[in-house]
């Protein structure tokens, strides 16, 4: 802007030029294109679902990994140690939010009754909305009396009757005449005055059916498979692995043992680039909402979030090649029905798996419906890296492993007695950051009687 020849052609633009653009014939032409070009795209657009399943995954994250949502506003992963904020993670460019995304947030958690996320969120929409003086741009959802609404219940419901009701009279500034927020100001006087003290029961953060485990599943998490104790242990070691195959002998696999009970193996790459591209491009068109076992049929659920395919051998070459791979490093027959058809599944904003278990545990569940027996062992394929989070955790076996892009990882679901190893109980941890995409392959017990053998003792 040094050249007063740009500062004089810029002013010139934005005082007459662009009006000119604004109220031209052309310009009206131009929005009724853009509006019907919308709606042509509509359907292809992210719907309302998908927006509150966003809101919900950052919720999420947050609590997995215990961020602060004053820094997570700011486009920082932080969580407190020691009373001061540490970076967990550094992203490459930061995207602050602003009051209108903090109020979609805590609006989603308002509309769920959970009071603990839609505080700390409306707070932060509050506090945004006020620094920009309260104007409204067109693409907001909410404004500041919106934010200050919500907020003031959210606080009521949490025992903070005094807050809830400053921050009324602070929205009866804006709406004088609104005889909600008037009755709610009565209200929380009253209240105010018959209680002595004040009663505040403070946040308290959502139970959950997982809640015995959750505290082990969100440290495992935290620690993003990194346990110096648990590899310490030296039993437990890598080497060049052939399965005494000869297809490997030439071309042996490197393998990790991760541990030992319950047995956990990683094998480094399993796959090639690719091979992984192929895998991702033919399953894209068939992902959708992953299901769990509900009973005898199956539905989706808030503790797995993911999109998911299967994929026959004919779907591509390459599927039965990974089959015929995967024979080869385990020993057990892996073609369908004792194999279960390939399943890729992509994990998207803090997509997870909370505490499960792979094997049946309950025989009305679906897994028998092949009529091959349990699901015997896991094998999974890592597709993609992550750049942070997404770590597979065991939680009473007290350890966890991160994504190593192109590896796979191998474990038994039972016992060789047919019974259930209760120490496979494992989460795949939110993806904090990245788009994490793996394949399992589950295989059945009917197959393996000459390849995975009982033991005489009927306890192991």
């Amino acid at each position: 802007m040094a050249n007063p020849l740009v500062a004089f052609t810029l002013i010139k633009r934005l005082h007459s030029e662009w009006l000119n653009v604004v109220y031209s014939n052309e310009a009206l032409e131009n929005a009724q294109a853009l509006r019907s070009g919308y709606e042509d795209k509509e359907a292809d657009l992210p719907k309302l679902e998908d927006l509150q399943g966003a809101a919900k995954g950052l919720m999420r994250l947050q609590d997995v990994y215990a961020l602060q949502v004053t820094s997570l506003v700011r486009g920082r992963f932080q969580r407190v140690s020691n009373g001061k904020p540490i970076d967990i993670y550094m992203p490459t460019v930061s995207v602050p939010l602003s009051g209108d995304d903090c109020f979609l947030v805590g609006k989603v958690a308002y509309e769920q009754e959970d009071y603990y996320h839609s505080v700390q969120w409306l707070e932060e929409s509050v506090r945004l909305f006020r620094g920009t003086g309260g104007e409204w741009s067109p693409e907001n959802e909410g404004t500041l009396e919106d934010a200050l609404d919500h907020l003031a219940f959210s606080h009521f419901k949490t025992g903070n009757v005094s807050y809830a009701l400053s921050l009324s009279q602070e929205l009866l500034h804006y709406d004088p005449m609104n005889g909600r927020v008037l009755q709610n100001v009565e209200k929380y006087e009253k209240l105010l005055v018959a209680a002595s003290p004040p009663r505040v029961s403070g946040l308290r953060r959502p139970t959950t059916k997982h809640v015995r485990t959750r505290d082990t599943y969100e440290r495992l998490c935290q620690t993003q498979g990194s346990q110096p104790m648990h590899f310490e242990n030296p039993r437990l070691f890598c080497d060049y692995f052939t399965n005494d195959n000869p297809g490997l002998l030439l071309l042996p696999v490197r393998r990790e043992v991760l541990s030992l009970q319950p047995y956990v193996v990683l094998y480094h790459n399993f796959i090639t680039d690719t091979e992984t591209e192929d895998v991702k491009r033919i399953a894209q068109q068939g992902l959708t909402r992953s299901v769990v076992a509900a009973g005898e049929k199956q539905a989706t659920a808030d503790y797995r979030i993911s999109k998911s395919a299967w994929l026959k051998d004919s779907a591509h070459s390459i599927v039965g090649k990974l089959d015929q791979r995967i024979s080869m490093l385990t020993g057990l027959n892996v073609k369908h029905p004792y194999g279960e058809y390939l399943q890729v599944v992509n994990y998207g904003i803090g997509g997870h798996y909370e505490p499960h278990f792979d094997h049946a545990t309950s025989p009305s569940s679906p897994v028998f419906k092949l009529k091959t027996g349990n699901r015997v062992a896991t094998f999974m394929i890592y597709l993609s890296s992550v750049e942070a989070g997404g770590s597979t955790a065991f939680i009473y076996a007290n350890f966890s492993a991160p994504v190593v892009e192109k590896a796979a990882i191998f474990w038994w679901n039972l016992h060789r007695n047919g019974q259930g190893d209760v120490d496979t109980l494992h989460a795949g941890c939110p993806v904090l950051i990245g788009d994490k995409w793996v394949a399992n392959k589950w295989i059945h017990e009917y197959g393996q009687e000459f390849q995975h053998r009982c033991s005489l003792n009927p306890e192991e």
